[in-house]
């Protein structure tokens, strides 16, 4: 059977390379709203991230959901997408796991 290609992504805090389900996409929607998006299905325009809070913070720092968001990113934002990220971690890692098991 024929190997199926795996989609990669780069994380824009560490600019590592992994398979986008690794991932956590960042959103900018069409009405100009900022958010998380596990589907990595949400419309609009997405940035990655490794699933450690050390990388949000260093997008966070050097600007870089800014510049890959094509938009300024209010630090009230920031501030929501940090508590977000917080909860979401412990949910990306258990899918993680589960999709590692599956294999």
């Amino acid at each position: 059977m024929k190997q199926r290609k795996i989609p990669l992504r780069k994380c824009v805090a560490c600019q590592e390379m992994m398979p986008k389900k690794e991932l956590i996409r960042i959103v900018r929607t069409p009405d100009e709203a900022v958010m998380i998006d596990l589907t990595g299905k949400k419309s609009g325009r997405g940035a990655y991230l490794c699933g450690k809070v050390s990388c949000f913070k260093l997008a966070q720092k050097n600007k870089a959901l800014d510049r890959a968001l094509k938009q300024q990113v209010k630090p009230e934002i920031y501030e929501q997408l940090a508590q977000d990220f917080i909860k979401v971690e412990d949910e990306f890692l258990a899918a993680k796991e589960r999709a590692a098991d599956d294999e």
